[in-house]
């Protein structure tokens, strides 16, 4: 039986009125209210494990139920590495050991499925790896986790040429298109590493890099930031390609530079792109971020999401942070009350409808970020 969408918008916003009524009357000091959001990301971490994980492979499958070659194929290696950035979050948040196991598990199933290496032929995909193992390593402190983003970044500068006047190639065998996903991803590893390590080469690299991107694939007006250029060999940028990951990474390319320089011009380039985004991306009626569509898209939002986070946490003063705040409350009010299944945490690539009956792992991955993102802001006191 379909569902009475009438009857679920006012049961929906019902919802939101009795949160809001809750925190109003318990303030920040409610214990009821306090761990809202930390109960429902534990809630979307456990419900991973449940639908998604294949513990014979050591890797979550593509989709929840799983059907068919739909479990397996493709191997979907940069959602995986998503995924380890999302155990990182339930770990961070948590201190549970599982998390830690998890994430083990995880690390030895991609090196199983992947010939015993983490290299692959997509440079933004490592690039998503080496992140996530970086961060993993900051955790845990296990070595391999460190061993195997500095690997990865190694062959990452591999792809750096000189065709469209620099920048790295979106994969190897098509080294004339560059894009935002393999470039700002990049400086934020490679000023990250500096961070770390205090290698001068690498916080040359980000720069190069991160000048590369803004002076290619970033409107000079607004902060827009644009996919790529050269995708179809006539040196022409896919202006109309606006994906909300892309203005994700550059914000983090941004704070990251910001964080090891202290040059308050990457700050100003972060708070620009993110302000642009209330007109570029958020429904003027809802303010609700759009729906990207299953496959990759369904991964777009969690990306923006994540360093969104970033940007707050690393700007205080930034004129618009309340405004940004809501703005993932928003997101994040609809998730739960629209976006999940009636009996169990798994989520639509729209945040404001219900999920299909197959849920894909890219769709579970963005919710459960946002989830985590909100018990950052919760435990640090930020949600009004």
């Amino acid at each position: 039986m379909k569902r009475n969408k009438r009857y679920l918008w006012l049961a929906g916003a019902a919802a939101v009125i009795l949160i809001a009524l809750v925190w109003s009357l318990g303030g920040k000091d409610n214990p009821a209210s306090s761990v809202i959001w930390q109960e429902r990301a534990e809630e979307a971490q456990l419900e991973l494990t449940k639908s998604f994980w294949d513990d014979k492979r050591g890797l979550y499958n593509n989709a929840a139920p799983c059907i068919a070659q739909l479990c397996t194929d493709p191997f979907n290696y940069w959602w995986l590495a998503h995924a380890v950035d999302a155990l990182v979050d339930g770990y961070e948040r948590s201190g549970d050991e599982r998390y830690a196991e998890q994430i083990a598990k995880l690390y030895q199933g991609l090196l199983d499925r992947n010939a015993g290496v983490m290299i692959n032929d997509y440079y933004d995909d490592m690039e998503w790896m080496a992140l996530a193992w970086l961060r993993a390593y900051d955790a845990t402190k296990d070595e391999r986790y460190k061993l195997a983003s500095l690997e990865l970044w190694e062959e990452i500068k591999g792809g750096w040429n000189g065709e469209m006047g620099g920048g790295i190639a979106w994969r190897k065998e098509q080294t004339d298109y560059k894009n935002t996903p393999a470039n700002a991803p990049a400086a934020i590893l490679a000023a990250r590493l500096y961070g770390h390590f205090r290698n001068g080469e690498d916080l040359a690299w980000a720069k190069k890099i991160y000048d590369w991107q803004k002076e290619t694939l970033v409107d000079p007006d607004t902060g827009l930031v644009w996919d790529g250029i050269n995708r179809t060999g006539d040196g022409n940028i896919d202006k109309e390609w606006r994906f909300t990951y892309g203005q994700g990474v550059f914000i983090g390319a941004g704070v990251e530079l910001f964080r090891v320089t202290e040059d308050q011009a990457y700050l100003e380039d972060a708070r620009r792109t993110a302000a642009h985004l209330k007109e570029a991306f958020l429904s003027p009626a809802t303010g609700m971020l759009p729906s990207e569509g299953d496959g990759d898209g369904g991964l777009f939002k969690g990306v923006l999401i994540r360093y969104l986070g970033e940007l707050i946490a690393a700007d205080p003063d930034e004129p618009e942070r309340n405004d940004l705040i809501g703005m993932l409350k928003t997101n994040a009010e609809s998730l739960w009350q629209f976006g999940k299944a009636e009996d169990k945490a798994v989520f639509s690539h729209s945040w404001a409808e219900a999920p299909d009956t197959i849920v894909q792992l890219s769709a579970e991955l963005s919710g459960l970020m946002l989830l985590e993102q909100m018990a950052v802001l919760e435990k640090n006191g930020q949600l009004q």
